[in-house]
């Protein structure tokens, strides 16, 4: 339980970059990205969704698509429950010249404040009848989320068949402020689970 006279909320800045991706056998991809978080947290400042360039593979990384692509968003929230997570799609042209999707893929931003690095597994939907695959094939309109978000949120995701594809690599500058005074605990110890535990070592702020 919060001391009295300590904040209410606290805060989450997180800044850095999707960095590249790796898709083998395609080329020309760009990406868009969108946050997923839960009731408690509200968006302060930044941008909750973007969309980079168009990136080629080059002689230098032949098997690499550098995007280097900004993100940098703030969070005010009272509560780790729904700590948010950054949802990643990556479009390319297909074979008639269409968009079409070349992986989803989600992601927590990192608990602990600090530089992370993260690559993320891709995946695609897969039609799921012969029937489905020709059609899709031959018209160029593959199995795509009508929201990217549900990524994230997996309710209904048991029922999509999936085949992995690619790897997207993003790396994150997190900053927290008032967790610790507010009694959460967001040490490296426990990655995973922001607890209840009050800490005695100083936490990073603005």
């Amino acid at each position: 339980m919060a001391a009295a006279g300590s904040p209410g909320v606290f805060l989450l800045a997180v800044n850095g970059q999707i960095e590249s991706g790796q898709f083998p056998g395609f080329d020309d991809l760009y990406c868009k990205f969108c946050f997923v978080y839960g009731q408690d947290w509200v968006p302060t400042a930044g941008l909750e969704e973007g969309i980079s360039q168009i990136t080629s593979k080059s002689d230098v990384a032949p098997t690499t698509l550098v995007w280097n692509f900004p993100i940098d968003i703030t969070f005010k929230s009272t509560n780790p429950s729904g700590w948010p997570q950054i949802v990643v799609s990556v479009y390319g042209p297909d074979f008639f010249g269409n968009d079409v999707v070349r992986g989803y893929g989600a992601v927590h931003i990192p608990f602990t404040p600090g530089r992370h690095t993260r690559t993320i597994a891709m995946f695609v939907p897969e039609s799921t009848s012969r029937l489905q695959k020709f059609t899709s094939w031959f018209t160029g309109r593959r199995p795509e989320f009508t929201d990217p978000k549900v990524v994230a949120q997996g309710e209904g995701r048991e029922v999509t068949r999936v085949r992995s594809q690619g790897f997207v690599t993003i790396s994150f500058n997190v900053v927290t402020k008032d967790m610790k005074k507010l009694g959460y605990d967001v040490s490296p110890s426990d990655m995973q689970n922001p607890s209840l535990v009050p800490v005695t070592e100083g936490i990073h702020k603005y």
